[in-house]
């Protein structure tokens, strides 16, 4: 009796690193083992501007990886996979996540912004990548479970940033020393 194996894996991210226009970090997220602390994380990443800050192409293979990025004004968003990775899906779930931080951020995807919206950034991308799995590829759906907007425009607390929050509070008391 022969096994057939089929290869059945879920695409995965391993690592998700946003940087200035300087090389600097913004954010970055590591979701495997290769680089555990940020003694080895800042010399990948450092290296990775370098070699990339004047390209012009958007998937590149680097330290034995594939390493999709995009240039956003003063940004670089990179997503890297495994070597055997699929560079298409892995530029996808890119540009998704890019235009989902264009719709949050409304179209301003610069540094300062995203500096200034950095629990909505996160958020982002929690709903798009967990512990590396892809969960989720539409823009729409990613901005519409950062802000949990309904018909009524109203999100329950519990569900609300920090941001979010504070301003709901200062538009309620508002309201109530209008009346």
């Amino acid at each position: 009796m022969v096994k057939s194996q089929m290869n059945l894996t879920l695409s995965v991210v391993k690592a998700v690193i946003v940087l200035d226009s300087e090389g600097k970090r913004i954010l970055s997220k590591y979701y495997s083992s290769d680089y555990p602390s940020l003694k080895e994380q800042k010399p990948f990443e450092k290296s990775l501007f370098d070699k990339t800050k004047r390209m012009n192409s958007e998937i590149i293979m680097f330290d034995g990886q594939v390493v999709v990025y995009k240039n956003s004004v003063d940004l670089f968003i990179y997503f890297v996979g495994s070597a055997d990775e699929n560079e298409l899906i892995l530029a996808s779930i890119m540009q998704s996540f890019h235009e989902a931080l264009s719709i949050l951020l409304k179209g301003q995807v610069e540094k300062r912004v995203v500096m200034d919206n950095l629990d909505l950034v996160i958020l982002a991308l929690d709903e798009a990548i967990d512990d590396g799995v892809i969960l989720e590829s539409e823009p729409q759906q990613i901005a519409l479970r950062v802000t949990k907007k309904g018909s009524d425009d109203t999100i329950p607390l519990s569900d609300q940033t920090f941001a979010q929050a504070f301003a709901s509070a200062k538009e309620q008391i508002t309201r109530q020393l209008l009346k």
